[in-house]
């Protein structure tokens, strides 16, 4: 056991040199958690370095992403990276960066908000488990995942969504240790060292427990050896007590020393307690010997893209009146059968986004997440990051609560494809509550993100396939109420373009519509028709990317070089604005018809009229700048 302490001491180190050479980080949080780590990457820790991406791999998620540089410095001493290259952290263009993110290769997901890295183990855990599935390999040789989680962020509720999701799902696979050293960032956590309070929480919520002296090398042995034989359905979590600061005698507990790092003076008087010096980053001798991962022969491409010619896709007329929400549970249920890597998490509304189609077909690819759309979100991370392609449904209002998890996720360069349904005023009766208002705004905010919204039935199908296919996150927005179809089953639709449904030589304007809004567009579209007053209407169905190129060249067309943009959501971020930031300094006028109050519960038609963006408000509002102009 000597040896294991000189590892951890030399962990210890490590994080006290690169953060004192960065001049900032969190090492008071590293040290407690070294002697874990050290047993853990010495003795149980299964691991190809020299292949990242193995799927046999054990996975370490650091949820206490703070505690960065010593992940980092532990995989240095594997040989992955050489020690000197610690100094690096936090330093721009360094792979070695303030809290891990996938940038650091032996990283599958970004972690540092806090709270969020259990459910991406979690999610991890899940798609490790189906790996194996129908496999040659032992229960024990099943690849782990380990969670190292800080006490502080234990506060967290997405915590617990994690724990339940976990022990439902019975996976045994997943680890988790809770480093509880007692102190946050202001003075002592919520429940400080009480071991007993936070193994009733755990064992209430599913978990086997197992309390230690995280400082105790024996102890830490003895727990992770009981956790990797676990032979039960349950998955394991080791409370481990520990000390911040550990190692470090004018460190130790102190509550004033978070996020703060030595000066040159004590980290030299550190390494003196530690015994070693800053020579030892230029010891590249290989510590710590991961064992290399079982191999699972029979499974290594369980990821297949044959297609069931059973299903087909389903085939809607002119003039249906089909919900979009009802046309993407029919497709996602096609796209199913051509790939078995989608699988669908849906939080308790299946019936609603009808993804309840796909749990009918492939229960074994259907998740569900319950209320708790932020585990929701960071296990599909956890999925993504293996390969899997998740799809993920709720009401647009409720993905508005998981958006710093669908933040991470871009962080995470996560392939996920929301689905936002029952969105904006057209909801009704439901109220105000359950109006997605704001998810426009939100996912269009992602950098690199896909924001498409079908009008109808066809545009839906295919949208939805677009999506399945395209790299990164992906926002699908839905409607609760039926529209009619008006696009033929042949019609292509491409991701960064739109339809022009109505044009002529004569049209005074542009009017740019999306989603059930184009139908309020095409009624106004004929009235004034009647009036002989022509306008060009366009289908937005992509918001992000916005066509700019189709509306130049109509509006190019156009008596007046307006734009009426009509949209059931809020003006702030969506279809208005989105179209505004592409015409910058540019001599056009523009109408954003949008919602602009809060709105209330009631009948659709009579929340659009009076929140303006019914046909009614367009007719009257075109007539007005027709009469404008003609005085002119």
């Amino acid at each position: 056991m000597d040896d294991l302490k000189l590892k951890a001491n030399i962990l210890r180190a490590l994080c006290l040199i690169s953060t004192t050479t960065a001049g900032s980080g969190h090492p008071t949080s590293c040290l407690s958690a070294a002697d874990l780590t050290a047993v853990l990457f010495d003795r149980y820790f299964s691991f190809d370095i020299k292949n990242p991406k193995n799927l046999n791999n054990d996975q370490i998620i650091f949820s206490k992403g703070h505690a960065a540089p010593l992940l980092y410095s532990a995989f240095a001493l594997t040989g992955a990276l050489k020690r000197e290259e610690l100094l690096t952290l936090r330093k721009f263009g360094s792979r070695l960066e303030g809290h891990p993110t996938p940038v650091f290769e032996f990283c599958q997901v970004a972690t540092g908000s806090l709270g969020q890295g259990l459910s991406s183990a979690a999610g991890i855990a899940f798609s490790l488990r189906s790996q194996i599935q129908n496999s040659k390999l032992e229960n024990q040789n099943m690849p782990k995942v380990y969670a190292l989680l800080g006490d502080g962020e234990v506060a967290e509720g997405q915590i617990y969504e994690a724990c339940n999701f976990a022990s439902k799902n019975n996976l045994n696979n997943l680890i988790t240790i809770v480093d509880i050293n007692g102190l946050g960032q202001t003075g002592k956590t919520a429940f400080y060292h009480d071991l007993t309070k936070y193994e009733n929480i755990f064992y209430s919520l599913g978990f086997i427990t197992l309390t230690i002296d995280g400082n105790n090398i024996y102890q830490i042995e003895s727990a992770l050896k009981e956790a990797t034989n676990n032979k039960s359905d349950q998955p394991f979590m080791i409370l481990a007590k520990t000390v911040k600061g550990k190692g470090i005698s004018f460190l130790e507990n102190r509550e004033d020393f978070h996020g703060k790092t030595l000066n040159e003076e004590d980290l030299e008087k550190a390494l003196d307690e530690l015994c070693l010096t800053k020579e030892i980053l230029k010891d590249d001798s290989v510590l710590f010997t991961p064992s290399l991962p079982a191999t699972n022969k029979a499974n290594k491409t369980y990821l297949s893209d044959e297609a069931n010619d059973n299903i087909s896709l389903k085939n809607y007329d002119l003039g249906e009146e089909v919900a979009t929400r009802r046309a993407f549970g029919d497709t996602l249920v096609w796209l199913g059968s051509q790939n078995d890597s989608v699988i669908v998490l849906d939080a308790d509304v299946g019936n609603s986004t009808f993804t309840n189609k796909f749990k009918e077909k492939f229960p074994d690819r259907f998740i569900e997440c319950f209320i708790a759309e932020q585990n929701a979100v960071s296990v599909g991370v956890g999925l993504s990051a293996y390969g899997k392609i998740p799809f993920i449904s709720t009401f647009a209002a409720f993905l508005t609560r998981a958006f710093d998890q669908i933040r991470m996720a871009r962080i995470s360069n996560s392939n996920i494809k929301f689905v936002g349904t029952h969105a904006g005023i057209s909801v009704g009766e439901d109220g105000p509550s359950q109006m997605g208002l704001e998810d426009i705004s939100m996912f269009a905010s992602i950098t690199d993100s896909i924001v498409l919204q079908p009008a109808d039935a066809v545009s839906c199908q295919k949208l939805t396939q677009k999506i399945a296919y395209h790299k990164g996150i992906s926002y699908l927005r839905l409607l609760r109420p039926k529209t009619k179809v008006i696009y033929n089953s042949d019609e292509e639709f491409e991701i960064g373009k739109s339809k022009v449904l109505k044009k002529s030589d004569q049209d005074l304007l542009v009017v740019v519509a999306s989603g059930i809004t184009v139908f309020e567009a095409l009624e106004a579209y004929g009235q004034l028709l009647k009036e002989g007053i022509c306008m060009c209407v366009i289908d937005a169905y992509s918001l992000k990317p916005i066509d700019k190129d189709t509306i130049v060249d109509n509006l190019s067309n156009c008596q007046k070089r307006i734009i009426i943009s009509i949209e059931d959501h809020y003006a702030q971020g969506g279809l208005g604005d989105l179209i505004s930031k592409e015409f910058v300094n540019e001599n056009i006028e523009q109408f954003n018809l949008c919602v602009n109050n809060v709105p209330s519960s009631g009948e659709k038609n009579s929340l659009f009229h009076k929140f303006g963006i019914d046909a009614q408000t367009i007719i009257e509002l075109v007539r007005s700048i027709s009469k404008k102009y003609e005085k002119k």
